[in-house]
């Protein structure tokens, strides 16, 4: 039986941040700027809170009833903490990769849309439950709403293995991101419907 969606409460973030470190454990941009398991356990939640963490104050944020799934998304107009982010970037990070993120965020900025959209800040399942169609509950539940508003929906893929999963909810590849020692970040859009 498949779980179903609800809103993340604010009393609820530090679970949805939970989700987050269990399934982006592997992730190669994430453990390129965490790379030791404790700096990765201790900040990942710093991070994606920082980059989605506003939808918490707009209500979609979601996650599935069973604490297996969660994804924030940011309305249009609604950006990312960049506060949060530098604090994190001048804190986390070695300093080794420190100059290449600037190159990566620089270059994240040119695929970002101008126009009102939608952004998938972050999208993850605890790794114990991928495979299962859970990412999908999620994603087709805030494209009803994106479709609705006859929006484009933007991300950035910061793993290869999940471009395939996005193509097949719309979303096209626009471009390719790496800056120095970093991972390709993909750039894809999700034109209106």
């Amino acid at each position: 039986m498949i779980p179903s969606v609800k809103i993340v409460s604010k009393d609820e973030r530090d679970k949805a941040l939970d989700i987050f470190t269990m399934a982006f454990v592997d992730d190669p941009v994430m453990r390129w700027l965490m790379p030791e398991s404790s700096s990765y356990l201790k900040n990942l939640g710093a991070a994606q809170a920082s980059l989605g963490g506003r939808a918490l104050l707009h209500e979609t944020a979601h996650c599935l009833e069973d604490g297996s799934a969660a994804a924030f998304w940011l309305p249009p107009n609604v950006g990312p903490d960049e506060e949060a982010m530098a604090a994190f970037i001048e804190h986390v990070p070695s300093e080794k990769v420190r100059g290449d993120i600037f190159g990566l965020v620089e270059q994240m900025g040119k695929y970002h849309p101008q126009e009102p959209h939608w952004y998938l800040a972050v999208l993850g399942v605890d790794v114990h439950s991928q495979g299962k169609g859970l990412g999908s509950v999620l994603m087709k539940h805030a494209l009803t709403r994106v479709d609705r508003e006859k929006l484009p929906a933007y991300l950035e893929s910061s793993n290869p293995r999940n471009i395939p999963f996005y193509e097949r909810h719309g979303f096209e590849v626009i471009g390719r991101i790496q800056a120095g020692s970093s991972p390709v970040v993909t750039p894809m859009l999700r034109r209106p419907r």
